[in-house]
């Protein structure tokens, strides 16, 4: 049978339990004494050892199976958990990690588990002849299992005439007749998948004569967790038994000897008592009375109309996402030209049905979106074993604290925010967060805390990163400034700070694997800068720093202002746009040679958006400004003149006009191309 089919699942399933395992022995170093979450790990490492070795993949199930001889000892007491132990478990998750993304991007690597696999095997040899000794106690009590009288009872599935002789005739040729129970997860997902499995293992030492449920039930998954077998092998009962609990969301087997008179012996699971015949058939008769009570009750339902569903989600290829994503975005552009013809021919009777279509079309757009919405956790989950590892490696004691992880944001922003968010706990680390002895001496938790926080405000995302480590010391960041020919006259302590954000800046003297290149921060802001958000910067000396990114939930359609700027149409988001004022002379001052607007007890900075852009404005007519926020900045854009309001959908400007940074796309409006203004840019 081919199990390609079944790929992607192993994939997917294979990263998420390399995900729990990870979360879950950084809890076990912090609470050695957590017997639940060593069961858990252990539990999920077995889990990945059984699909990897069903899928084919020897190499990562024998390293798998090298880590659960640790883990037992962990279970057993004879070893106990500590740092050390951990990393050597943890080089252990990074290279199976490593394993499974080239099986996912088709990479024929042949990755050396030679050193991981001795590191593993000095650890479990540290305690050999205890494992040794328990080893001959469990086999004497498995041995005294076996040697007990079996229990009378009937067999479990009913056997005709034909299938008693086949059983007499591979009687006689040495086969051994078993019958099998196999419980699965009540969590099972897929559990036709794991049937397909479970049969297939099977298969390759024996034949298989019946089955509970049939074929026909377990490709429509009309069964419940347990699968009753009829079964002709060589093998020992032991041997079966192996192989079976090795398949992933396989939970219990139970295995019994089919005697011809009508009678099956003691049904044995490894390590537990012996299982009665009759109190199996009794369970397996209660699972047959519900599926038949199931059936009856879905055919009831298909006669009044109705259908239970039997799944609740479904998988979908993100290209799919994409597509169905512009395909609404299209529909939006067309809807927008629609009602620009019936205004401009005054079509009445048409606007009615505009108005329907436009609802429609919002509805559709919305659920899209939320289709394609995924929590930040996805994101942020990688992230404590990094703060726990740069723990080690830097000689510093850090806790993370992660808050809103159940934020939700665009696919397209998750993917790419990342990398970012990495940099910046890398530079709270190890620039921010002091050693034991200075926090100490600062009258400071010894523990230092790195917090990343991730909250929705309206049609954005915040997502902040602080630290209450020393801070940033402008006057180091001012030196830094002039030493590198920058002049910071007449610049307030804020702006010198943010100075850390520009291309090759760094007040590090040393430079490290973690940070100091000056490479970073910078990376960090175009990035941003990217996917239309900010960055900003909050420090204060001996008490800490805080980064803060703003971003859009979304990056495709966005409502807009229209605003002319000369003969040009711009558009500006209105995530950005705080209020619209009237344009005043009397308002305008000037401060160190630069324009500002009196507004209120404010004062904003001033831009003529048509001398940033180069385009010859045109004085008749009223002139506005529009006062836009831009993380923790305010400035004012003047502009000739206002269009209205407009959902938009934003195009790429494509290779050719790529390096113009005052905009971050285009759409069309009319028939028209018009430019959205990167507002940030402009700031």
């Amino acid at each position: 049978m081919d199990t390609s089919q079944y790929m992607s699942m192993f994939l997917e399933e294979s990263m998420d339990n390399l995900q729990v395992l990870n979360d879950s022995l950084l809890k076990l170093e912090q609470n050695p004494e957590d017997v639940d979450r060593l069961n858990e790990i252990f539990r999920v490492a077995h889990t990945l050892k059984g699909m990897a070795a069903t899928m084919g993949f020897s190499n990562i199930a024998d390293l798998t199976h090298k880590m659960e001889d640790v883990l037992t000892q962990f279970r057993d007491g004879e070893l106990k958990v500590n740092q050390n132990v951990v990393t050597i478990l943890f080089k252990c998750l990074d290279t199976l990690e490593r394993m499974i993304n080239n099986i996912s991007e088709d990479i024929d690597e042949d990755v050396d588990i030679k050193d991981i696999i001795e590191d593993l095997e000095k650890l479990v040899n540290e305690h050999e002849d205890n494992k040794e000794k328990k080893k001959e106690e469990s086999k004497t009590e498995v041995n005294n299992c076996n040697n007990n009288e079996s229990a009378d009872g009937n067999l479990s599935i009913d056997l005709n005439e034909y299938d008693v002789n086949v059983i007499k005739q591979a009687g006689y040729s040495g086969f051994n007749a078993y019958e099998i129970f196999v419980f699965l997860s009540e969590n099972t997902l897929l559990k036709s998948a794991r049937a397909f499995l479970i049969f297939k293992d099977l298969e390759e030492y024996g034949e298989i004569i019946k089955s509970i449920p049939g074929t026909e039930d377990i490709e429509s998954e009309n069964f419940d967790f347990t699968i009753n077998l009829v079964y002709l092998t060589k093998k020992d009962k032991e041997d079966i038994y192996n192989v079976l609990i090795n398949i992933a969301e396989v939970e219990k087997v139970v295995i019994t000897e089919v005697n011809l008179d009508g009678i099956a012996e003691t049904g044995k699971e490894i390590g537990e008592e012996p299982v009665k015949a009759k109190e199996v058939k009794a369970e397996v008769k209660d699972n047959h009375n519900t599926k038949a009570k199931a059936r009856q009750e879905k055919s009831s339902n298909k006669e009044n109309g109705t259908h239970k569903k039997s799944h609740q989600s479904v998988r979908v290829d993100l290209e799919r996402l994409d597509k169905f994503m512009n395909m609404v975005s299209e529909l939006v552009i067309h809807r927008t030209k629609l009602e620009q013809i019936s205004q401009k021919a005054k079509l009445m009777e048409l606007n009615e049905t505009l108005e329907q279509v436009a609802r429609t079309t919002s509805d559709l757009q919305d659920l899209v979106m939320k289709i394609r919405m995924l929590p930040v956790e996805v994101v942020f989950n990688r992230f404590p074993r990094m703060i726990r590892d740069l723990s080690v490696e830097l000689c510093k004691d850090m806790e993370l604290i992660i808050q809103g992880k159940e934020t939700e944001l665009d696919r397209t922003v998750i993917d790419e925010i990342g990398d970012p968010l990495l940099h910046l706990l890398r530079n709270s680390a190890d620039h921010g967060i002091e050693s034991k002895e200075e926090r100490i001496k600062s009258g400071k938790d010894p523990v230092g805390k790195i917090k990343l926080t991730a909250y929705q405000e309206g049609t954005k995302a915040v997502i902040k990163v602080s630290d209450d480590g020393a801070g940033i010391d402008p006057e180091k960041v001012r030196a830094k400034a002039e030493e590198m020919g920058i002049n910071t006259e007449g610049m307030s302590e804020a702006d010198i700070k943010n100075l850390i954000l520009l291309q090759g800046f760094s007040t590090n003297k040393e430079v490290t694997d973690i940070s100091g290149r000056g490479v970073g921060m910078d990376v960090v802001k175009t990035k941003v800068t990217s996917l239309g958000g900010t960055l900003d910067l909050i420090s204060e000396v001996g008490k800490g720093t805080t980064f803060i990114i703003t971003l859009p939930l979304t990056l495709q359609i966005i409502q807009a202002l229209l605003v002319k700027v000369g003969s040009e149409t711009m558009a500006i988001s209105l995530g950005y746009i705080d209020r619209v004022i009237d344009y005043n002379k009397d308002r305008i001052k000037k401060t160190n040679n630069k324009e500002v607007i009196l507004y209120g007890d404010r004062v904003i900075p001033l831009v003529r958006v048509n001398e940033k852009l180069e385009i010859e404005t045109e004085d008749s007519g009223k002139k506005y400004i529009i006062i836009v926020k831009v993380g923790e900045k305010t400035v004012g854009l003047l502009v000739d003149s206002l269009l209205g309001q407009q959902e938009i959908v934003i195009k790429p400007l494509g290779k050719t006009l790529h390096s113009l940074k005052e905009y971050i796309g285009a759409t069309i409006l009319g028939g028209t191309v018009t430019l959205i203004l990167d507002v940030s840019a402009l700031v």
